[in-house]
C-alpha cells in the first residue's frame, strides 16, 4: 500500500498529538516513585498534578475528582459495579457500559432496565425507575453515530428522583464543553487516546465525596481510590493531550463544516445514501452513513483499499463488522444497520481528506447502481 492515506476514525482513535508524545517522552526519564518524598519521587508526582489539573480543566470538573485509571472500560467498569438494584442504560451505549451492566446485574441478582431509544438516537432516560437502588447510565455523545444527550436535564431528573447517574463521556472532550459541575452526574468515564493522548490511559471523574468503593486495595494511590504505582508517562500524555484538546473546541465550526459539505455531497451523489441521527443534535465530527444494497464491511474494505481508513460500528469490535446493536436499538432496518459507516473527523482533517473521501465515495456508489 502506497500514497498518502486519509485518516477518518478519529472516534476509534486519534493519532497521538506532538505534545502528548513529548510529554511522554520526557515522563519516561522520571524515574521516581511518585509515592516517594525524595526529589525524584516529588518529580514524579508533580508531573501527575500538572495532569491531573489539566484533565480536571478540561471537563471543568475538581483535580480531586479526577482518578486516572487505564481506560474509559475500565473506569465504566468501576462505576457500574457498585451493589445496585437497578441497573438502567439503552443498547445505544458502549458495549464497555453494555456488557459489564448485564454481567454485574447477573452476578448481583440486579435488575436490568432497558430504556426506550427514538429512530433519532435520543434516550427516554425518564423510563428508568426512581429511586436511590437505581444506576442511570447515560453517554453524553454515542461513538457511532455522533447523537448527542442532553446529560444536563437528565442529571437534573436523577438528582430529584433519587437515581446516582453514570455518564460515559469518551467521545465528547474537545469536541463539546464539558462542565462536570452541572452535568448532575456522579461519576464520568473519559480515555486520553480519544484526543490524542497515549492508549492504556483513562480517568473516572467522582463528585466530589461521593461514596464509591476503591477499585483497588493496597496502597494510597490515586486519593486512595485505586492502588498501585501510578503510569507516570501515560498520565502526563493524557494531561499533555486535555490541555491541547481544550484549544480544540476553537475549532469546531470548522470540523462541523467540513461534516456537513461531506454528507451533502455524499447525500447527492449517492440517492440510495442516507445519515442516520441527522436529526438529533450531534458531534460536529462525526457522520453514520448508510449506502443501501451495500454492506458496512465492503464499504470499509473498498475505502481503506483507495486509502480511506473509517470504521462500522464500534472499533471495539475490530475484526467482526456486523449488525450494529446501536442502530438496531435505534429501530432502523436491518439493511440500514447492516450498511452503515462511521465517518469521524479531528483537528488535523483538511478539505483535501474531505475530497479525497468524496471521490472513493462516488466511486462505490457508482459501481453499486451498475450492480444493481
Amino acid at each position: 500500500m502506497s500514497g498518502k492515506r486519509t485518516y477518518l476514525d478519529y472516534n476509534a482513535s486519534a493519532p497521538l498529538r506532538e505534545e502528548a508524545r513529548a510529554a511522554v517522552v520526557e515522563a519516561l526519564d522520571v524515574f521516581g516513585n511518585a509515592s516517594s518524598v525524595h526529589a525524584e519521587g516529588r518529580r514524579a508526582r508533580a508531573l501527575i498534578d500538572e495532569a491531573r489539573e489539566a484533565v480536571a480543566e478540561l471537563v471543568q470538573a475538581k483535580p480531586a475528582e479526577v482518578v486516572f485509571t487505564s481506560g474509559a472500560t475500565e473506569s465504566n467498569t468501576w462505576a457500574l459495579g457498585a451493589p445496585w438494584e437497578r441497573i438502567a442504560f439503552a443498547n445505544v451505549e458502549h458495549d464497555s457500559v453494555r456488557v459489564p451492566a448485564e454481567q454485574i446485574a447477573a452476578a448481583r441478582g440486579a435488575q436490568v432496565i432497558a430504556l426506550p431509544v427514538s429512530r433519532d438516537g435520543v434516550v427516554d432516560y425518564k423510563a428508568a425507575p426512581a429511586g436511590p437502588g437505581t444506576l442511570l447510565a447515560l453517554q453524553l455523545a454515542n461513538n457511532e453515530t455522533g447523537v448527542v444527550q442532553d446529560v444536563t436535564r437528565a442529571g437534573l431528573w436523577a438528582t430529584e428522583n433519587g437515581v446516582r447517574l453514570h455518564c460515559d463521556a469518551v467521545q465528547a472532550p474537545g469536541r463539546l464543553r464539558i462542565d462536570f459541575r452541572t452535568l448532575g452526574a456522579t461519576t464520568m468515564s473519559l480515555s486520553a487516546h480519544k484526543i490524542g493522548g497515549p492508549k492504556g490511559i483513562g480517568a473516572l471523574v467522582i463528585s466530589g465525596n461521593a461514596v464509591v468503593p476503591p477499585l483497588l486495595a493496597g496502597g494510597g494511590q490515586e486519593i486512595r481510590r485505586r492502588a498501585g504505582t501510578e503510569n507516570v508517562a501515560g498520565i502526563a500524555g493524557f494531561g499533555a493531550a486535555a490541555r491541547a484538546a481544550l484549544k480544540d473546541l476553537e475549532d469546531t465550526a470548522r470540523i462541523a463544516a467540513l461534516r456537513d459539505r461531506l454528507e451533502a455531497e455524499a447525500l447527492r451523489a449517492t440517492p440510495g445514501a442516507v445519515v442516520i441521527g441527522a436529526k438529533a443534535e450531534r458531534l460536529p465530527n462525526t457522520t453514520s452513513l448508510a449506502l443501501a444494497g451495500v454492506s458496512a464491511e465492503t464499504l470499509v474494505i473498498k475505502l481503506d483499499l483507495m486509502g480511506i481508513a473509517i470504521s462500522a460500528g464500534a472499533a471495539c469490535s475490530s475484526g467482526k463488522v456486523g449488525q450494529s446493536h446501536v442502530l438496531s436499538a435505534m429501530g432502523l432496518s436491518s439493511e440500514i444497520a447492516r450498511g452503515a459507516v462511521r465517518v469521524s473527523l479531528g483537528a488535523a482533517t483538511t478539505e483535501q481528506d474531505i475530497a479525497a473521501f468524496l471521490a472513493a465515495w462516488k466511486r462505490i456508489g457508482a459501481g453499486a447502481s451498475l450492480a444493481a
